[in-house]
Formats: structure tokens, sequence, C-alpha cells
């Protein structure tokens, strides 16, 4: 395992050299080299190897090691070899230097702008005695810390990147992790990385480059053609553990159909060094072969930086054009690219996902990261909705533009696939939790001044006037929810309040609820909880015995089964202990049953009911839940403590459903796809334990139940039985991972007919953006609303400031229930012009949208995003 680092581990040097280097020694080894792996590698069939065997044994008799003169003519007799051209159907390579620097791993982010400065200037140095070297760079933020920590290397490759030689790739921010961040973080990921290289290198990226992340969502191909891309590059599927990937070039759809080419450079590496077996694995192995005869060879020292050396290259000039190798030239992504568009014709397309079969674990490690990463985005989505609302409203409010992207920067450094994903050691996870503090902190402040200047004059209150609340919704819906708001006398009380979509209203008089909550505490223990939408029944462990809808008889508990059933498994991995939770750690399965507290009502009912009760999970760790039902709300909160003390344990909550269908649904971004919940196939099974965003549901024909949760990406549904992954206790590369005190919320919630039209989108929504009370004055105001959507279909995501224009505004939409719909958007903004624009928010070719009565009519199709600009008036 990679152990965590020892602070006090010490080195001692014994030994230092200074030496001649003697070039002519150094370049009869490197011939010999290139000869050698000819002759072990082409193989006893190919009469080439047979040819490099006797060159090289040439080589050593004609060579006298005291006699430097004889060191020429040896040369010669390889050069010989390396001169006997090939056929014109020789395979080509692309060879491409490369350093791939993690941002943040076994290093902190301190570490890793030293790294980059180290490799980057080695590179250069390269570049001045080798004009024929190249060397794509990726990673917006690592160009901004060279830029702001060295500026005179900045200079420099500034100026090789005019020449086409240092070239900037991916065109994100970082390389982020591609499963977990939300569909608008992936979005700021390209718009923060493409706006940075367009600043500064006058191009943005054409080929998305994220060679080691650990799976990649089936919405990115849409989010890069939206932002200018339409070629990727990765190898990382190359680690699946159970099925080989079938291709190395071919086209990725998307679950919108957007699609890109993709190509895995067939060596199945990242840091290549130029070596005989390597350039003769990238053609074996390659799974296209008729289909395309060109591939890529990155190679450079990485991880950890490095980069290029002398003698890679040195390896490879031998290798340009040598009969029986394929052909090896220095090229550049875009090159390589271009050929490849050309042979594309007879490419296979995959659609749906590129799932990692290997690093599963990754979806719940380190669950402060996780929580501190959907937090944050909650955070920066309220603190843009309202700013952009107390812009428009007009008067002397400023857009809090450089404040929001030091925030949503920093928030983007932390979704690099490091450390969003746990697996880092702690003094990174130190740093991480440190940026979701600033960004807490700060984002308070900003959301506290939007509310102050959208709703100044409603929040001074008049002399003796009874005090209200004023209720904010961020969300694009209206909403009717029970919330917590602060009394006269600083006493918390409870409210039914109904809130207009992405607006606010003055709350003086709560609504009464058509049906109150009842809480009914039965003769064995038990607690049965009804509201008028759901009814439920707890045995003294917190389990649900029974969930069901009021106006059906439908029972959602199988009979005998409990669910809210927690699991504890052994967490063993073989390898990858941070990264990695094995199938086999399912045959380890035990449900928890050691009670703590028995449960007990909190709340009596009327607008709430809840009962709490305490367990022990395993050796020493303890779990406190409150379970929680408002009046008119449809599903069932679990508010969950947990004082986490385990070691290679993995704990789980189970909710076995009365549902038979062979699919379950999960939200990803921008959008939802389907995994089945048998294990059929290889192909099956490997996904044992997959992720999601705020939902999984499990549907057949009429019923169904989804898994809501507010800060957990983890989860798997086999059979009947959906589970949701709360905690893991790896030891390495941090060995204090996970271990402490969580809260975390989830909730079940059990519908009639689709989970499109039951609303399970809009509750978990509803769930993660919270409405924000606040105390205000006596005044009356009628309930007003920025923004509305016609359909339930269409889902307002973000409402932002352009990024060029202070006067107007960006409302990104998506199409969440996979469906083709019309929409209208609705405003009350004082809109004089409307127009399409691209994710960069560069203005979309005769995209210009009518004002009409109805509002903007906008057309969808299955998981589109749509993103429109609006020009205020002044």
């Amino acid at each position: 395992m990679i152990a965590p680092p020892d602070p006090d581990r010490r080195f001692t040097l014994s030994k230092a050299e200074l030496v001649i280097f003697n070039r002519d020694v150094y370049e009869l080894l490197v011939d010999l080299e290139i000869l050698l792996g000819m002759a072990q590698l082409l193989g006893e069939e190919n009469q080439r190897s047979f040819q490099a065997l006797y060159t090289a044994n040439q080589v050593v008799n004609m060579c006298d090691v005291t006699d430097p003169s004889t060191f020429p003519a040896a040369r010669d007799l390889a050069a010989v070899i390396f001169s006997q051209r090939n056929g014109g159907s020789q395979h080509t390579i692309h060879a491409v230097g490369h350093c791939h620097i993690d941002s943040a791993w076994l290093w902190p982010y301190e570490e890793t702008i030293r790294k980059c400065a180290r490799s980057w200037v080695t590179v250069v140095r390269l570049m001045e005695c080798n004009p024929e070297l190249t060397f794509a760079c990726s990673q917006a933020q690592q160009f901004e810390w060279v830029r702001s920590w060295y500026p005179g290397l900045y200079a420099q490759i500034q100026d090789f990147v005019a020449k086409g030689r240092f070239i900037p790739v991916g065109g994100t921010w970082v390389e982020m992790d591609g499963n977990l961040p939300s569909g608008e973080s992936m979005v700021r990921q390209f718009l923060q990385g493409q706006r940075f290289f367009q600043e500064q290198f006058g191009r943005i990226c054409s080929e998305f480059w994220l060679p080691d992340t650990f799976g990649y969502s089936a919405q990115l191909p849409q989010l890069m053609r939206g932002c200018g891309i339409r070629r990727f590059l990765t190898q990382k599927l190359s680690w699946n553990l159970v099925n080989t990937f079938p291709h190395h070039t071919f086209f990725w759809e998307g679950i919108d159909g957007s699609q890109v080419l993709t190509h895995f450079p067939p060596g199945d590496s990242y840091e290549m060094h130029g070596r005989v077996e390597e350039m003769l694995k990238t053609v074996k192995n390659n799974k296209d072969k008729g289909r395309v005869n060109h591939s890529a060879v990155l190679f450079g020292f990485g991880d950890g930086g490095g980069g290029p050396t002398q003698k890679m290259l040195d390896r490879m000039k031998r290798m340009s054009d040598t009969d029986g190798l394929p052909r090896v030239q220095i090229s550049t992504p875009d090159r390589l690219f271009s050929v490849l568009e050309k042979e594309s014709s007879q490419l296979c397309t995959w659609v749906g996902e590129l799932f990692l079969e290997l690093h599963n674990g990754t979806y719940t490690t380190q669950a402060q990261i996780k929580k501190g990463n959907r937090e944050c985005e909650r955070i920066l989505h309220d603190v843009e909705v309202l700013s952009t609302l107390a812009l428009a409203r007009g008067g002397t409010f400023q857009y809090p533009a450089r404040q929001l992207q030091r925030l949503w920067r920093l928030l983007l450094l932390n979704q690099f696939h490091d450390v969003l994903p746990g697996s880092c050691i702690q003094l990174v996870v130190e740093d991480a939790l440190q940026y979701y503090a600033e960004i807490r902190g700060a984002g308070a402040q900003l959301q506290e001044e939007a509310v102050q200047a959208l709703c100044g004059d409603l929040l001074q209150p008049k002399a003796g006037s009874a005090e209200s609340t004023l209720v904010l919704n961020t969300l694009p819906w209206e909403r009717t929810e029970v919330i917590s708001r602060t009394g006269p006398a600083g006493t918390e009380t409870l409210a039914l309040v109904t809130v207009p979509s992405m607006g606010y209203a003055i709350v003086r008089e709560p609504l009464l609820p058509p049906q109150p909550v009842a809480v009914r505490k039965q003769e064995d223990g038990s607690i049965a909880m009804e509201n008028g939408v759901i009814a439920v029944c707890l045995d003294t462990m917190g389990r649900l015995t029974s969930l069901r809808l009021v106006h059906s008889e439908r029972e959602s508990v199988p009979d005998g089964c409990y669910a809210n059933q927690f699991a504890l498994f052994d967490d063993v991995p073989l390898y990858w202990d941070a990264w990695d939770v094995m199938d086999y750690h399912l045959e380890t399965r035990k449900p928890v049953t050691t009670l703590l507290k028995p449960l007990e009502i909190t709340l009596a009912g009327g607008l709430r009911g809840s009962a709490s009760f305490s367990l022990r999970i395993g050796k020493s760790s303890t779990l406190t839940q409150e379970i929680i039902l408002d009046a008119t709300c449809p599903y069932l909160r679990f508010l969950t403590q947990v004082e986490w003390k385990e070691a290679h344990k993995f704990l789980k909550v189970e909710f076995p459903v009365q549902v038979r269908s062979t699919n379950a649904t999960y939200e990803i971004q921008f959008g939802h796809l389907q995994r089945p919940t048998h294990w059929n196939t290889s192909w099956d099974w490997a996904r044992f334990e997959v992720w999601a965003h705020k939902w999984l549901d499990l549907s057949e024909h009429g019923f169904g139940v989804a898994l809501l949760n507010d800060c957990k990406y983890g989860a798997s549904a086999h059979r009947n039985v959906l589970s949701l992954s709360l905690l893991r206790a790896p030891k390495s590369p941090d060995a204090t991972a996970d271990i402490g005190h969580h809260q975390f919320t989830y909730a079940v919630m059990p519908h009639r007919g689709s989970f499109q039209d039951a609303g399970v989108i809009q509750c978990a929504y509803n769930l993660n953006f919270p409405l924000h009370a606040v105390p205000a004055g006596s005044a009356q105001c009628p309930a007003w609303s920025a923004f509305s959507v016609s359909s339930p279909a269409v889902v307002l995501e973000t409402v932002k400031q352009a990024e060029d224009r202070a006067e107007a505004v960006v409302v990104r939409l998506y199409e969440a229930h996979g469906s083709t719909v019309v929409a209208w958007l609705q405003t009350s903004l004082p809109v004089k012009e409307a127009m399409l624009c691209d994710l960069l928010e560069r203005p979309a070719a005769r995209g210009c949208l009518p004002l009409e009565q109805r509002g903007l009519r906008l057309s969808f199709t299955p998981f589109r995003v749509l993103s429109v600009l609006l020009v205020l008036k002044q």
C-alpha cells in the first residue's frame, strides 16, 4: 500500500561524484538499447529481429572501449539499420511530451507549485536544445500558479506557446474528478479554464484531456461540445479490473446524443519513456486496427512531475522511420486528432458513461470533503441567484464577480481527481477543508449583502411592529414547506410557508396544514407517523417496517424486511486502500443491531413529527438519528449523526422495497441514467458499487421508491434493495481518514407513477437547497418571483451575471425527464434582448429569441442543456 508520509523521515547522502559526460559512449549505448529491444521483442519469426541482433553483435565486436576512435564506425553499423525505411502502410505513432502533475496527492497544493516550476523549466531547457520537441500541458490552475510565483519562467513558456511547441490542452481549471462534481461545476471547470487560456495565450483548447480520472460521466460529451471541444483523450479505462474496454479510438456519445472523437493511447499510459517495447505495445494493443492507423504516445515522467528527458527523445529519433517498428514522429494533439478525424468513417460508437471498474471507494472516502463540495456548490448557486436578482432590481448593488471567481476557483481546485475522491494525504485534506470553510464564510457574507440589496426595505422592523419573516427560494418552482424561524422573543418556531419560484414572500400568519402530522407510540414500542401523504411505522431500532402512500393501499417495505437498516462490512482492498472497495466486501455484511437508546418521540406532531434513537456500530462508533416527517412533505427525512472510530469498515444503509425492475435510475450531471439491478454479465456485476448525485430511484409501472441525500455519492441497487454508502475507514494514504464526527441527511420517498411525474427530481433539489428565512419588519409586500418555467421537465439550474457583459444575465436550463418538450421561461426582470449562447457564453449564430407575452420559448430534446443570455434594460 501507499503509506502515509513520515514527517520524521531522514535521508543520508553517502557519496557524490563529479563526472565528465562522454557523448560518444552515450550515443552508442542508446543505439545498442534500441537494437537489443528490436532483437528481443520483434519475435523469432521476424527477420528484422535477427538483423538487429547481428548488427548489435557486430557493434560490440567492432567497439574497443579503450579506443574512442572505434566508436564512429560502430555507430555507422547501427545507423544502417535505423535508416532502412518502412513501407507506406506502417502504423504512425504521434509522440507528444507530457508531464502529468497531480495538483495535490501525496503532497500538498503548495508543493505542486514547486513541482510545476521544476518540471516546466526542464521542458523549456529541453526545447532550447531540441527544436522538434512538443509538450502538451493541462490544468489552467497550474499555469496560474507559475504565472504568479515564477513570472520569468512563465514569460518563456508564453513564448513557446506562441511557437506552437508548449501546448495548453484540456480546457479545464484542473483535471477534475469525472463523476462527482455537479453539472454546473463541470461547466465552470471549462468556463474558467477556457477563458484563462484565451486571455493568456489567445486561444481555447480544442481537446479535453483527462488521462487519470476514475470514470467519466455520460454528460461530459455535451459539456465538451458546449465549450468548443470535440476531441477527448484519456487512458484510465485500461485500469478496469474486470472487463477490457473494447476500443482505443471511437466516438463517445453522451446521454443527450452529443458525440466526441475519443482516443485512448493504446500503450495504456500517460508516462512512456520512448522504449521499443512501448512502441510495439502501442501497435499490438490497439483495439481499432484497420479502422485507424495513427495513435498517441505520451512520453515523460508524471504524477509527481519530471516530464520528458533527452534520452527519451534520443530513443525515438532512432525509431522515426525504421523498418519493423512503427513510425514515431514528434507531433501535437491537434495533428493526431486531425488525422483521426480523416480516418473516422469506420469508427465504432460507445453510448453512455465510461465507468471505471476500479476505485469505486472514492465515491465515499473522506466524507467531509464530499459534504464540503455539495454544500459549497449550493452556496455559490444561491449567492449567484440572489446577487443577480439584486443587480436586476437596480440600485447601487455591485455584483461580486471577482469574489465569486475566487471562490469558484477554490471549489474547482478541490474537485481535482485526488482531492474530491479522497485519495490524498492528511495535509491535503486539511487544505481542502480550509478552502471549504473560506467558501462558507465568504459565501454567507455575500449572500447577506445580496439579500440586503434585494429586500433591504422589508428587513427594517418598524418601531413597535409585529415581526414577520422574509422567506427566499432560490429554486425555480413554488415550494410549500415547514421552516424553522426565529420569533420575536428569539425562540425557534415552526411555520408552514409557500414561496414562489426564484423569489420571496413575507410570512406573517403561517399556513395551516391540510392535515397535521400525527405521531403515535404503540404498545410494542414502535412509533407510527402520518401526514396525509405518507404513513410510516418504525420499530424500536428506527427501522421502517411499513412505508406507504396514504391514498393507496400500496406498501413499500416487503413483508418481514426492514428498511433504514444499517449494515457494516469488512473493507480491506487488495492494494489501493482509499480508492477501492472490492466486490468480496459484500460477503461480510453484518446488520447493525446493538441498541444504545430505543426509539422515542421527540416532536409530537402538528407541523413536524419526529423520533430519535441511538445505535452502537462496530467496536466503538455510535450513530444517533432523528427521523422527521413534515406536514405536506412527500418524503421521510433521516437526520444522522455518527461518531466514527472504525478501521477498514464500510457503513451503508439499506432500503429493501416492494418494487420489481431490472434497472434503477441514478441522477448524474444535468440528467439521469439507468444501471442494471442484476449481475447477469461481467459488465453488470462490475458495477456493484456506483455513484449518483442527489437521488436514486427504483420504479415499476405506476409505483416506485426514491432515495434522496444531501451529501453522499456512493450507492447501489441490487435486485430490490436500494443502498446508500455512508462512511469508509481506509488507513492509506491518510491514516486518519474519516475518523471523527459526521452529520448528513437522507430521505426516502415512495411515489405513484414515474419518478418524473411524482416530482422526485424537485424533492431532491428541495432537500439540498433549503429555503432561507430572515427576520423582517411589518411592511406589506406581495410575493415576488424572478423566474419560472412552464414545464416540470425543465430545470432552471443557474442564474448568474454574464462574464463579459455587466448589463447581461446568463441563465442555464436543462431537460431533466428524458423527453422532448417546449418550455416557456417567464421572468419579471427588465429584459430588452435574449439570445441563446454556448457554455462559454458566446452568442449562438441565429440564436436570437423573441420576447413574447408568455416569455421565452425554448425547445428541448432529452437532457439538452441550454444557456440563454438576457440583456437587461439599464
